[in-house]
């Protein structure tokens, strides 16, 4: 395997062109839009397999890199916390978890637009008749089953998390060289 190491000026040209990959089913995103937008991220709309953002670094030879390069992360979003228990039914594989399954070997993070999310699910505080132990408890096996993570964040926020949480695990990629 080769390997370059960029310099900080390179790496700043290169990160200015990360671009933020948005499934084609994903919906209800106008704050995720327009705040991307706003801050003149490069965005592309392309059907993911999982997930409902990714990201991609530009072709760019100056650079050295001879072709779009798609990282292997991905990001799942969700509304709230009944969203997340309405896709779990119990003793029935959901597509939630098929979702989960394809992205066992990939770094995968659910968020969930709701800063208060995990203390709903401490309270029971949603619509489902899980009880709050047994919804804790699907949760947390379903994280070390599938190894992601869940983060809880206020809606007006999840742009900005989404976009920087690519943006290190680019910085990171071409830190490394790994491509």
């Amino acid at each position: 395997m080769i390997s370059y190491h960029y310099t900080d000026s390179e790496l700043n040209k290169i990160l200015k062109t990360l671009t933020v990959v948005i499934d084609t089913r994903e919906n209800v995103n106008g704050h995720i839009l327009d705040y991307l937008r706003q801050k003149e991220i490069p965005l592309k709309n392309k059907k993911l397999d999982t997930g409902d953002y990714g990201c991609m670094i530009p072709k760019n030879e100056e650079l050295g890199i001879a072709r779009d390069i798609y990282l292997d992360s991905r990001v799942e979003r969700k509304a709230h916390i009944d969203e997340i228990t309405g896709n779990l039914q119990k003793d029935t594989q959901t597509a939630f978890e098929n979702e989960l399954i394809r992205s066992k070997d990939i770094p995968f993070t659910l968020i969930v637009e709701d800063l208060h999310g995990y203390e709903k699910i401490l309270r029971g505080d949603y619509r489902s008749k899980y009880s709050p132990l047994a919804l804790l408890g699907r949760l947390n096996t379903f994280k070390a089953k599938y190894n992601f993570e869940i983060v809880y964040v206020d809606q007006k926020f999840s742009g900005n998390w989404i976009y920087h949480h690519f943006y290190y695990q680019a910085k990171h990629f071409l830190k490394t060289g790994a491509f």
